[in-house]
């Protein structure tokens, strides 16, 4: 008998492309990229308690000329300790966190293949997106979960 699997979760995971762009995770190793820097606990939280490998990922570019959906990945990874929070240099740098109680984490991060940028204005002329975390006024989340229907939405239209 085997154990019942969960049906497939969707993310939407948002990077600075000067930091880490689609076409950066495309060029790594494997196409995979350690997500660093989350500092936000619920953005963590999701990480750690709702992320699993093969989830559908958004890969979206914050920050930029034109903000959006810029590719298409997978969770490639479990979660682990974020080194970045114990090295002084890192603009990730924590000093409240300890290597013995670490409080932020990352995974990676595989990307599948590049897209055309598919923005805000352009998400919000669907109907079916209209309860979309990432449209909601005062979001500001790196990570939030996307709705089954909002993925299918959404691959339809980078088809």
């Amino acid at each position: 008998m085997t154990a019942p699997t969960r049906p497939p979760h969707y993310w939407l995971m948002k990077s600075e492309p000067e930091e880490c762009s689609i076409d950066d995770a495309l060029a790594a190793p494997d196409a995979s990229v350690p997500w660093t820097g989350v500092r936000n606990y619920q953005a963590r939280n999701f990480m750690r308690c709702g992320m699993q490998v093969g989830d559908g990922v958004l890969f979206y570019h914050s920050s930029c000329v034109e903000p959006g959906i810029a590719g298409i990945a997978r969770v490639a990874s479990n979660t682990r300790v974020d080194p970045t929070q114990f090295d002084p240099k890192s603009p990730y740098y924590d000093p409240k966190s300890a290597p013995d109680t670490p409080r932020w984490l990352l995974l990676d991060v595989q990307a599948l293949r590049k897209t055309r940028v598919l923005g805000l204005a352009e998400m919000r002329e669907q109907p079916a997106l209209a309860d979309m975390r990432v449209l909601q006024r005062g979001n500001r989340l790196s990570i939030t979960p996307v709705e089954p229907g909002e993925w299918d939405v959404i691959t339809q239209l980078l088809a």
